[in-house]
């Protein structure tokens, strides 16, 4: 909120600038005049006695449409040059350079199964009813899995690598596994969860 207030004079308009506590992402159509408003920012801040973080500092060009390349301008805050990467990470959701999103949905399931294993004493505890371990995991596990999925232009496969990662940890919730020939259905019932591609439908 303070730093809202105090960058307010050179915020540009949504999505050009994008604050969270203490992180900013700004969006510029070239590195010229990314260079631009990084050098405004780094001067209204330091004017109120505060720096932008060089360590912490990075670049993603991004380039959806696959043209050409723009002539190579050094990305720098004041003398020092800022680096460059292909994957930008912001609120918990990955950006690829390429507009793909393998990254974040490696990341979600990754993130899904630290959850899931926090939740053992639960999930895999005999003596909880099926229905119950259920309603928990759709509540404790399967919304880090879909975080911020409304944005994903999701491809099948990713699609399968959700189904199958969410498929094993109702398995295991349930005490069996894939020897166990159990069909995929019969997990979902007794445990009342939907398959993942509908949720995210």
């Amino acid at each position: 909120m303070v730093l809202d207030v105090i960058t307010r004079n050179i915020q540009a308009p949504i999505p050009r600038c994008m604050l969270f506590a203490d992180d900013i992402v700004l969006i510029a159509e070239s590195r010229n005049d990314f260079n631009i408003n990084l050098e405004r920012w780094r001067t209204s801040l330091e004017g109120y006695e505060l720096r932008l973080c060089h360590s912490k500092t990075e670049y993603l060009c991004a380039n959806f449409s696959e043209e050409a390349h723009e002539e190579e301008v050094a990305v720098c805050i004041g003398e020092a040059r800022v680096p460059q990467t292909n994957t930008f990470k912001y609120l918990g959701s990955i950006i690829q350079n390429n507009g793909d999103i393998s990254a974040d949905v490696t990341h979600r399931i990754l993130t899904g199964w630290l959850r899931w294993r926090a939740a053992t004493g639960v999930l895999c505890d005999g003596s909880v009813p099926l229905k119950l371990k259920g309603k928990f995991y759709r509540v404790a596990i399967r919304p880090s899995l879909l975080y911020g999925s409304e944005c994903w232009p999701l491809r099948k496969a990713q699609e399968r690598r959700l189904e199958a990662a969410e498929l094993r940890m109702l398995r295991w919730n349930c005490g069996n596994t894939m020897t166990d020939h159990i069909s995929n259905v019969i997990f979902r019932r007794l445990l009342g969860v939907e398959s993942i591609s509908k949720k995210i439908k």
